[in-house]
């Protein structure tokens, strides 16, 4: 498919009040439903890169899966999902996935253990022109030559996962899901893998980048998508993470960016709640320092805000 052809900006990927429970057996009470993800929202347009950004456990790789249909029998969803102007069906992932919709998945178990990497790479595309394209792909990404015929467990982890990343640049998917694609590679590599990723958006594919290490996501992301406890907490260009904690809207918002090393690695008190234990009202109230009575009955509605989104009775 020509991404290049599509305009740029034009609505892509939409995700409104979605939410997602797990039925489970409880030993005392039988069979109980764990909500995992509440109510949450982002969108992604054709050109743009948007980084996802929390804590391990706010739904992250959920997300990508309930994007991807990838989620497992005992899923209830509820909410809405579009892909371009198409009401996101269970059938309609199917067909999409692998093909206009691309994971870079975060375990390295994705690789077929029994497939050379060069092979699984070019999946069924066959000819001398794919076979170059998977070369020139291995080297900007300082795989030599020799690793297109080795197995999976032949390689070193940054290794796996930069070949993971090859597999959904050289696709041609019109959307790029990266959950957590750099892990196990040094700077240099990460940057580049990156780089890629912001040269797929530049030429009118929509990424969406799941990472934790949101300090390099802010160089390249159009905005950033911050999650907490399972629901979106505020969506904001990515100049205002990179402005301060004046610029950003969301008390969480505000504590990341503090405890980021390079701006003091300052913890806040308290932790994220488990799914069988939230708070009723705002999920952040339990650890926030300007919550009132309204925060502690109600969620707050997500809400525009200086040219940004954020869930806050409070944010200015």
């Amino acid at each position: 498919m020509d991404t290049t052809a599509k305009k740029k900006g034009s609505p892509f990927l939409t995700v409104e009040d979605l939410s997602v429970s797990f039925e489970r057996y409880d030993s005392k009470f039988g069979k109980k439903d764990l909500k995992v993800i509440s109510d949450l929202s982002i969108s992604v347009n054709r050109g743009e890169i948007l980084a996802i950004a929390g804590s391990s456990g706010s739904g992250k790789s959920l997300l990508a899966h309930a994007i991807l249909g990838l989620l497992p029998d005992n899923a209830a969803i509820r909410g809405s999902m579009w892909f371009d102007g198409r009401d996101l069906t269970p059938k309609l992932q199917k067909m999409l996935r692998g093909r206009e919709i691309a994971l870079v998945p975060q375990s390295v178990s994705y690789l077929d253990p029994l497939m050379r990497v060069g092979a699984q790479v070019r999946g069924t595309q066959k000819g001398g022109k794919i076979r170059q394209a998977q070369r020139k792909i291995f080297r900007r990404y300082e795989l030599d030559h020799t690793v297109e015929r080795l197995y999976p467990f032949q390689l070193s982890g940054g290794m796996a996962r930069r070949v993971l990343v090859s597999t959904a640049v050289i696709s041609e998917a019109d959307l790029i899901i990266a959950d957590e694609p750099t892990p196990g590679m040094n700077v240099e590599q990460a940057m580049e893998a990156l780089h890629t990723f912001r040269e797929l958006a530049d030429s009118g594919k929509a990424v969406i980048l799941i990472t934790h290490d949101i300090d390099l996501a802010f160089s390249i992301a159009d905005k950033i998508a911050v999650f907490y406890a399972g629901t979106t907490v505020e969506i904001a260009p990515s100049e205002d993470f990179i402005s301060g904690p004046e610029a950003l809207r969301h008390p969480y918002s505000q504590a990341l960016w503090k405890a980021l090393p390079q701006n003091g690695f300052e913890p806040i008190s308290g932790f994220q709640p488990y799914a069988k234990n939230l708070p009723s009202g705002c999920l952040f109230a339990p650890r926030c320092t300007c919550k009132t009575p309204e925060c502690e009955q109600q969620l707050p509605p997500m809400r525009t805000v200086r040219n940004g989104y954020v869930r806050c009775f409070h944010a200015t």
